[in-house]
């Protein structure tokens, strides 16, 4: 029997790993961060004086990496790193490694093994395209690159974190221009995948369009 697979794809910000994690709670599915992993990588190699562009040992970290996901945070080496890997250095970091081939490769079959009874809900940037492409439904959740800058500016404000709007605004910019340009598994929306633009939703809004869509694979037998 298939485990069934609910894949989030989509840009910086866009809110897919609220969307992701709230869809799996509510179905009782396991949920995967994927961007966590590459978060973690690059938080390794920096912790290791390892250079973001050196892809021969990135990728070795990458195969070893001491990663644990419970109790709704991220663990490194069984510290909880879950406030620094959502700082913005690290975010950059992510996504300069996440276009090297052999970290990519590194952290495939990873990903895979999060598939388990009941079900899986994952978010990223490839997750419907390559780590999981019979996924039972394939969502690319989007929103203006104005929406998620202003959404990341007010999430760093909240936690009490310095921000510069016009800064993230312009990060916004170049990193989907980084992920959609890259040679290997670059950001797109995929022609099976169903577009969900958040731009003028709520969160519950958004979860629940989800939700009805897994519903119909369920009923058309996917």
């Amino acid at each position: 029997m298939t485990i069934a697979v609910i894949t989030i794809d989509g840009p910086s910000a866009s809110g897919k790993g609220t969307v992701a994690a709230r869809v799996a709670r509510l179905l009782g599915f396991a949920y995967l961060d994927s961007g966590a992993l590459y978060r973690l990588t690059a938080l390794h190699a920096k912790r290791g004086g390892v250079g973001w562009d050196d892809e021969a040992s990135v990728a070795a970290l990458a195969r070893a990496l001491p990663a644990e996901f419970r109790d709704d945070a991220v663990f490194l080496a069984g510290e909880c790193v879950e406030a620094e890997i959502r700082s913005e250095e690290i975010g950059m970091g992510a996504s300069a490694i996440a276009a090297l081939p052999a970290v990519r490769a590194a952290l495939l079959e990873r990903q895979r093994a999060y598939r388990q009874a009941p079900g899986l809900v994952t978010d990223g940037r490839d997750m419907g395209s390559v780590v999981f492409p019979d996924a039972t439904l394939k969502v690319f959740l989007t929103a203006g690159a104005d929406v998620r800058a202003d959404r990341r500016y007010k999430q760093l404000i909240s936690k009490g974190d310095s921000a510069n709007l016009p800064r993230i605004l312009q990060d916004i910019h170049e990193r989907d221009a980084r992920d959609a340009a890259r040679t290997v598994a670059p950001l797109r929306q995929e022609p099976d995948a169903r577009l969900l633009d958040t731009s003028d939703m709520t969160v519950d809004a958004a979860v629940e369009s989800v939700l009805a869509w897994y519903r119909e694979a369920l009923a058309s037998g996917h």
